[in-house]
């Protein structure tokens, strides 16, 4: 049994907020061995659609691994596994592995996509007599704890003049969210796409702000530290294969919209707006980067949502 101090499992409990059972997960992972490549993905993005391709396993069948998907609800229970060593890569917005630095996770950034501001936002319903973000004082607001969003809403009531203690954050994972927002027992909810766009289309909600001008909303390939430094060849593999497909993308959106929508069971048209909102380009981290992943990891620490400093670049590959 892996033992934490303290520190390590009191930021674990905020990765873990959805209470996703790892358990089965974990020891398929572990019995498959060191021949297979296991990824955590989300409900969208690039990853979804290296899946869908069969690309990525086709690649790295000469080099003797073969690769296995899970998906999972959001960025900390997809690190929580990477953390416990059922997954090896996966992607996440900014704010996950903030926390599961400061958890102590032996992982490493490996790339990033280019910032996607507008794929994020504070949503009320159509009807709801909040009009800006100043208004969420003493409201109640719906979002994934310790997911990108988490950010968003700090650095948004910062902008309006408010503390985060100003609301009382309601943590609830994506498809929770949606039916309390969708039954009024939040007055606001914060999400990313493609439940960001599925909100505006399927149940009328109406943006208070989006990223633009406060966040970033910046998408990470991480890995364990450990995987990474024995299968150097199989991480580059990745993301070569990652970059060929946000290439071909970029200018495809209508045929990305229509794989996507057959892949999640979302209707094309939704998955098109999300499409157009996303960043298109892997590439490693440069200095700028890494100086906002800093700014965020200062800012939590500042708030007191994570128990020490960190130092982001510590944790940054070299693609080496």
């Amino acid at each position: 049994m892996q033992h934490f101090n303290p520190t390590r499992r009191r930021v674990l409990g905020l990765l873990a907020a959805a209470g996703l059972a790892l358990s089965s997960l974990s020891a398929t992972a572990l019995a498959a061995g060191s021949d297979t490549l296991n990824i955590g993905y989300q409900k969208y993005g690039t990853l979804v659609l290296l899946k869908a391709q069969g690309t990525l396993e086709k690649r790295l069948a000469p080099l003797g691994v073969k690769v296995k998907w899970a998906e999972f609800p959001g960025g900390p229970q997809l690190l929580e596994a990477l953390n416990v060593g059922s997954v090896d890569l996966g992607t996440t917005g900014e704010t996950p592995p903030i926390f599961a630095q400061a958890a102590g996770a032996d992982l490493l950034y490996l790339a990033n996509e280019p910032a996607a501001p507008e794929g994020e936002a504070i949503v009320v319903g159509k009807d709801s007599p909040i009009r800006s973000v100043k208004d969420l004082k003493g409201k109640r607001v719906a979002l994934n704890k310790g997911s990108n969003v988490h950010y968003l809403l700090v650095r948004a009531l910062e902008k309006a003049g408010l503390k985060y203690e100003d609301i009382t954050p309601v943590f609830l994972n994506p498809a929770d969210g949606r039916a309390a927002f969708q039954q009024g027992s939040v007055d606001a909810w914060v999400i990313w796409d493609p439940f960001l766009a599925a909100a505006e289309k399927q149940l009328n909600a109406r943006q208070l702000a989006d990223g633009k001008g406060i966040v970033n909303n910046t998408q990470f390939y991480l890995a364990r530290k450990p995987y990474v430094a024995s299968n150097p060849k199989v991480i580059k593999v990745v993301l070569e294969e990652l970059q060929r497909l946000d290439a071909w993308g970029k200018s495809h959106i209508p045929e990305v919209a229509a794989e996507l929508s057959g892949q999640i069971g979302l209707d094309k048209d939704i998955v098109q707006v999300a499409a157009k909102r996303s960043g298109y380009g892997v590439k490693l981290l440069d200095g700028k980067v890494v100086a906002e992943q800093q700014r965020i990891a200062d800012t939590f620490f500042k708030l007191k949502l994570i128990p020490k400093p960190l130092v982001v670049k510590d944790i940054v590959w070299d693609g080496k």
